[in-house]
């Protein structure tokens, strides 16, 4: 930590130096405050020509109220701003001109609307998709299908996301996305992510934030990008909040409810988030293989499985948060968070195993059993020091996270001859598997506006992680537990990151901006493996230890070039590099039992993937964006299959297998087509090909895939609006997997109530049930194919009473902490 500190010193001692550094240029910009000269955040302003009051640009004023306009062709202009709870504002009327191109507006004083707000609910009706420069938001509530809707759920009807049978999230066709929420990484992956999303419910949550190239700032970590999901918080005088709860019917019941509230009062902000849900959920899932000889590729016997799965779980969760306005440019605050998921998952399967001619050998009866329970506990203290009215600004944070469960695995199986009777003895395992990860992450943020209208930006971090897994495998005979060695495993992983980013940004000339960043991380890992393996000569099993280290120091560019054609054309190109570390799950040798044939194994030898992203894309008119992209991703990470032909077993596990080329283009149109009618269209069409080896054999792997995600929404009189939406996506490739086409249907209405308080919500998902996911893998001597099925068609009602009183502040938006990467790779819960 005296290491960590000395570098912050002499890092931000350097930044002042830098910051003397001054370039000229041209731009609009001024000020905006309220009625009691504070400055206010998130105001709307509008750049309106004077000739005829068309709109020339829109922006948004900063957290000091700040704006500014770039760009911009010679003529006359006037400025106008809003904001809520106040009345409009409007700026003199100005030239811009080759002898006039810098001018700095007289700051603007908006007038309170209403001293205070109370009994009143006012609702704006937001766009369900807003495009900006570096990222696309989701508006959650602007979907009426969202009501009973998980956070997952969510995502997988948002433009660009795909989630796969396993709960794995894609984005543009590529895996490795790093999930956030309120800006801090999740640091869950794989099945424990799914399942924490699963148990967060669509009422708590305000907006998904995808961004498929994120700049400096940023981790690197995210092959394909980040998606952050920002749950609710409001910069409301006195108090305000919303109660929301939601009946869900599948083929089982599901129930959630959730509780919004902030009370700001002088220099103190508390807000608050609480939430339960309930969830029962069946997957049906079938799977066909073919054991081929690695000699002869014959086909040695096929194998038939049918397998009902049902998962029982409950979800708690809450946060709770303090900021402290110590004077008008520093803030303290704190956030606590935790959840606690205990939950239970049953698999029963009905194994058919035949000869190569489809004479029935054998079947198995494997009955599956899992009691879980996932606790977490995270804390977040945050400072920021607004030096002065330019925007130049310092930030600290530090988290800390903690994740601890626990894993009762049972397998029962019974073997039975083709005409029913018994073929031998049943057999049993008993399995323990205790988790506990624990992170700890700071980090550091400076940037500050020169002159010239150069930004610049600077910052440094550092996290270290800890995972310890415990496998403890028990056979049962004749009623006794016996130790099973061979797949008993004790891992411990720790995982050390340190990084510092630059980043620059400034308009070239009237209509052509520029974004340089540099990022450096250096990684610091060591894994340790102890268990026993059979020693053939003492005829018994022995202690083993293995263990591995890696040290590593990668850079990753990023450069944003915008370029103002006209009035109505905009381009803006990307670049950056990406990495994409294994999952902390994904390095663990365990074994997890699906049933008595199939296995998941992590894998301890697995590298980090890194990956080249470039987009070109085209805004016209600021409605329709068109979006080219390239991705080459190297030692790509994948699932991929491993048999045993001679016991009939298969194995899934994590591998560097190839590298991966994406060509794609994406189109985004959106917009109001009748006063009453509007609607949002994304497509993407994208080509992945991979190529590698894999079990020792070449693959060369590819599909051409179409994704569309269409939402229309109706708002009719007194109250009542309706929303028609849907998505569908053609076979594609994900690794070693050819997955078919599959999409859904959704419908919604909505029904205002209580002045505007209170909010009905009707919806129904999937309404045609298409949402199956079926898929093949084939390649060398694996021949397999799958198809699964799910409680994805549900009907949900729901309600949300908001209440509030008081008056809109300036409450400047809380800084986001500093865990970025890491709470990414943790699995948390299971499926």
């Amino acid at each position: 930590m005296r290491k960590f500190m000395a570098i912050l010193t002499i890092f931000f001692t350097t930044l002042s130096f830098v910051s003397q550094a001054q370039i000229k240029n041209g731009k609009i910009s001024g000020t905006v405050i309220d009625g009691n000269t504070k400055t206010i955040e998130s105001a709307t302003i509008t750049l309106i020509r004077a000739k005829d009051s068309s709109v020339a640009k829109m922006s948004v004023a900063d957290k000091t109220g700040r704006y500014q306009f770039e760009g911009v062709a010679e003529g006359d202009y006037f400025v106008t701003i809003t904001a809520v709870g106040h009345q409009p504002g409007v700026s003199q009327r100005f030239s811009i001109s080759a002898a006039n191109a810098l001018v700095e507006l007289k700051t603007i004083e908006l007038v309170p609307a209403a001293k205070t707000v109370q009994g009143v609910t006012v609702t704006a009706r937001k766009p369900l998709v807003e495009q900006k420069l570096d990222r696309m938001v989701v508006n959650v509530e602007a979907a009426a299908t969202n009501v009973g809707a998980t956070a997952m759920e969510v995502l997988e009807k948002s433009p660009g996301i795909t989630v796969d049978k396993d709960g794995n999230i894609s984005l543009k066709g590529k895996q490795g996305v790093q999930i956030y929420i309120d800006g801090r990484p999740s640091y869950l992956s794989g099945n424990d992510l799914a399942n924490y999303l699963r148990s967060l419910n669509a009422g708590q949550l305000e907006q998904i934030e995808i961004m498929t190239n994120p700049p400096a700032k940023y981790d690197a970590a995210g092959n394909s990008g980040i998606i952050n999901i920002k749950t609710k918080k409001t910069k409301q005088f006195g108090y305000n909040g919303s109660i929301n709860t939601t009946w869900s019917q599948g083929r089982y019941a599901k129930f959630n409810e959730s509780a919004n509230f902030n009370y700001r009062k002088n220099k103190v902000n508390l807000f608050a988030n609480l939430g339960y849900n309930y969830r029962k959920n069946f997957q049906d899932l079938d799977i066909q293989r073919k054991f081929i000889d690695a000699n002869t590729k014959e086909v040695r016997s096929h194998f038939d499985q049918d397998g009902h799965i049902k998962d029982d779980g409950e979800s708690y969760n809450g946060k709770i948060g303090l900021d402290y306005y110590a004077t008008k440019k520093t803030t303290f605050g704190v956030v606590l968070n935790g959840f606690y998921n205990p939950g239970s998952f049953s698999n029963t399967s009905n194994v058919f195993i035949s000869d190569p001619s489809r004479v029935l050998l054998s079947k198995t009866i494997s009955t599956t059993g899992n009691d879980r329970k996932w606790k977490h506990h995270s804390g977040n203290l945050n400072f920021r020091h607004i030096f002065d009215s330019t925007g130049t600004e310092l930030t600290f944070d530090a988290d800390y996270l903690n994740y601890n469960s626990t894993n009762a695995q049972r397998l029962y199986n019974n073997y039975f001859n083709p005409d029913g009777s018994v073929l031998s003895r049943p057999d049993t395992l008993m399995g323990n598997l205790p988790q506990t990860i624990n992170i700890y992450t700071a980090k550091s943020d400076f940037s500050k506006q020169l002159k010239g209208n150069l930004k610049f930006e600077a910052g440094v971090k550092t996290s270290f992680v800890k995972t310890d897994n415990n496998a403890i495998y028990d056979n049962i005979w004749n009623g006794k537990s016996i130790l099973d060695s061979g797949r008993s495993n004790h891992f411990i992983y720790d995982e050390n990151v340190n990084a510092a980013y630059v980043n620059f940004s400034k308009p070239l000339s009237k209509k052509l901006s520029a974004q340089l960043g540099l990022r450096v991380e250096n990684t610091n890992a060591k894994g340790n493996s102890t268990g026993y393996v059979w020693n053939n000569s003492l005829n018994k099993f022995v202690p083993f230890q293995s263990s591995f280290k890696r040290n590593y120091t990668q850079l990753f560019p990023t450069m944003y070039l915008q370029y103002e054609a006209n009035e109505k054309n905009s381009f803006v190109l990307n670049y950056g590099r990406r990495i994409e570390r294994p999952d902390y799950e994904s390095l663990n040798p365990f074994i997890e039992f699906l049933d008595k044939y199939t296995f998941e194994q992590g894998n301890p030898n697995l590298s980090p993937q890194f990956a080249h992203n470039v987009e070109l894309s085209h805004t016209y008119k600021g409605f329709l964006t068109t979006t080219l992209n390239y991705n080459r991703t190297t030692d790509i990470i994948e699932d991929v299959l491993e048999q045993r032909a001679d016991v009939n077993e298969t194995f899934v596990k994590k591998s560097n297998i190839a590298s991966r080329d994406q060509f794609g283009i994406s189109v985004n149109a959106g917009g109001q087509i009748k006063k009453w009618w509007m609607a949002n269209l994304w497509t993407n069409l994208y080509n992945n090909r991979y190529k590698g080896i894999v079990n020792g054999d070449p693959i060369s792997i590819g599909a051409t895939t179409v994704q569309v995600n269409l939402t229309n929404q109706f708002k009719f009189e007194k109250g009542w609006s309706a929303e028609l939406s849907g998505f569908y996506t053609s076979p594609l490739a994900e690794g070693v997997f050819q997955i078919r086409a599959f999409g859904q249907v959704g419908v919604g209405i909505t029904k205002q109530v209580f002045k505007g308080k209170g909010t009905f919500r009707l919806s129904g998902r999937d309404i045609f049930l298409t949402q199956k996911i079926n898929g093949t893998s084939r390649f060398s001597t694996i021949d397999a194919a799958f198809q699964q099925r799910r409680d994805s068609r549900q009907v949900a009602l729901g309600f949300t009473y908001r209440f509030s009183k008081g008056k809109m502040g300036n409450n400047q938006k809380r800084k986001i902490g500093g865990a970025d990467d890491e709470k990414n790779r943790v699995k948390t819960g299971d499926n």
